[in-house]
């Protein structure tokens, strides 16, 4: 893995020796007489040698057969749904990132797309919501921002037997930690503004099939026509994110297993979601699927909103803030966040364990909490 993160899509530059790729920002390329485009280029919104070498990166690292790169995460979560038809059946988890959510709702149920949510930490739930016009099993796992666990195995199962496809979010556990496709899910799903890009500093989104099948043609259909593209210079970014990509999930994984088992151990804390830990309800299945847990966690303060809200108030190095997977610890409430229809509890803080020290973050935590 840290091999290909480092090679795949990089080049030396034939023309200077350079070994950084360079940022190739032209928007057109030259035909030939002819009218063709012999070195594969035509127009920027279709393709982009950047871009190129980013899809690369992204379907090496998953073990896919393309890929596909998107200006979001949900830009690329769009991408699949829209490649559905009207009258179509998504089964989706309960507990997920509210702007798939959102987006499921707000865009795709008045184009008439139908969506049942069920807990597929639950295998029976999702076999009883099957349709005979399910088209796609989407999970997220770990699940945002409860780390709720789905098994990708099972999951892939019961697709295949209803002729539907299983879609796997795997933006907290990355292809370091987890391999979808290998355990049978048919795409991946990726928000590359958290820890490929691993910076906080650029935006961008990915999907990975696991076959260049008639499915994933739709999709680069979408991309093309529809131009959510990442720019030349976002995917200059990415690529170089990528190749730091394993040795910052291992430094993020180690730390946000201490950080959970401090929080697990103190009196003002009611409970750790962590699938490192041996109490979590996914914790088997996460030993099976994943090399390790990954740098996400949540955890709910004894109390209420004000109480979890003052504990953010009172932190020095953490930084409130949205997203995850830089290289800065962040923390929000996530109730906030996500709008007055939030299933999620009031006492709830979802906690990004960036690079920093991880006494120094523990430090930070014990006196913010008391």
């Amino acid at each position: 893995m840290e091999t290909k993160a480092v090679h795949l899509g990089h080049a030396v530059d034939a023309p200077t020796g350079a070994i950084a790729p360079p940022i190739y920002l032209s928007t057109t390329y030259e035909r030939e007489a002819d009218g063709s485009y012999p070195r594969g280029y035509s127009y920027s919104r279709a393709d982009n040698p950047n871009r190129h070498s980013l899809e690369r990166v992204f379907a090496g690292l998953e073990g896919g057969a393309a890929a596909a790169a998107f200006s979001s995460g949900l830009a690329a979560i769009g991408a699949v749904f829209q490649a559905l038809v009207p009258g179509d059946h998504v089964i989706a988890p309960n507990v997920l990132y509210h702007g798939t959510t959102r987006l499921l709702n707000d865009i795709f149920t008045p184009w008439n797309l139908q969506t049942s949510y069920v807990d597929t930490s639950d295998l029976a739930e999702i076999r009883a919501a099957v349709r005979p016009n399910t088209r796609i099993i989407f999970v997220e796992t770990p699940a945002n921002p409860t780390l709720a666990i789905a098994d990708i195995s099972a999951v892939a199962q019961i697709a295949e037997t209803a002729g539907a496809k299983c879609v796997c979010d795997n933006t907290w556990a990355t292809p370091v930690l987890q391999q979808p496709l290998a355990l049978g899910a048919d795409l991946v799903v990726h928000s590359t503004t958290k820890y490929f890009g691993g910076h906080s500093d650029v935006l961008g989104g990915a999907v990975v099939s696991k076959h260049a099948d008639a499915f994933f043609d739709r999709i680069r259909h979408i991309q093309q026509i529809g131009g959510a593209v990442p720019s030349p210079f976002d995917c200059w970014l990415l690529l170089r994110g990528a190749q730091t990509l394993p040795c910052r999930i291992r430094n993020h994984s180690e730390s946000a297993f201490k950080l959970a088992v401090f929080l697990s151990e103190h009196p003002l804390v009611e409970r750790v979601y962590y699938p490192g830990l041996a109490a979590h309800p996914g914790y088997e299945i996460a030993c099976r699927q994943m090399k390790s847990f990954g740098g996400m966690l949540s955890f709910a303060v004894k109390g209420g909103k004000q109480e979890a809200l003052a504990v953010t108030g009172k932190l020095n190095i953490i930084i409130r803030g949205t997203s995850l997977g830089g290289v800065e610890s962040l923390i929000e409430h996530r109730a906030s966040i996500e709008g007055p229809d939030s299933k999620t509890p009031d006492n709830l803080l979802r906690l990004s364990a960036g690079l920093e020290n991880v006494e120094d973050l523990i430090a930070d935590l014990q006196q913010a909490l008391g």
